[in-house]
């Protein structure tokens, strides 16, 4: 039971160790970039992406990378599951819509312009 736990805080100690040393990486590349803005932009470029390619690949060892990476390949998966409309399903429909959108905004004004002259014949009175 000791041991677990022993291991347990291991690990724990781990991961914050990896997500203190990504946000030094990030912080290293902004501050980086605003010191040395004098050098070549496409140098500061290669640098930059080395730099946050290397935080990504730290970040996707950790327990949360690799739920992110997980939800990533379902999401995938799922995406290639869903049947698209056709373009002429996806013509009609849009059609549709704009037509009762159209439809209820001529209702909605021509009740609105009733209910004001309705409105300021009462305070006449």
């Amino acid at each position: 039971m000791y041991v677990k736990n022993e291991s347990k805080k291991k690990i724990h100690v781990l991961e914050i160790i990896k997500w203190i040393s990504i946000l030094g990486l990030i912080a290293t590349s902004i501050v980086g970039n605003y010191l040395c803005r004098n050098y070549n932009a496409l140098t500061r470029s290669m640098v930059i992406f080395i730099i946050v390619t290397t935080a990504i690949y730290i970040s996707s060892t950790t327990k949360i990378g690799k739920l992110i990476i997980i939800f990533g390949d379902e999401s995938r998966i799922e995406c290639r599951k869903v049947v698209w409309p056709t373009y002429q399903d996806g013509l009609n429909t849009t059609l549709v819509v704009t037509g009762v959108t159209i439809v209820m905004s001529l209702l909605l004004w021509g009740l609105d312009t009733i209910l004001v002259h309705v409105i300021s014949f009462g305070l006449r009175l």
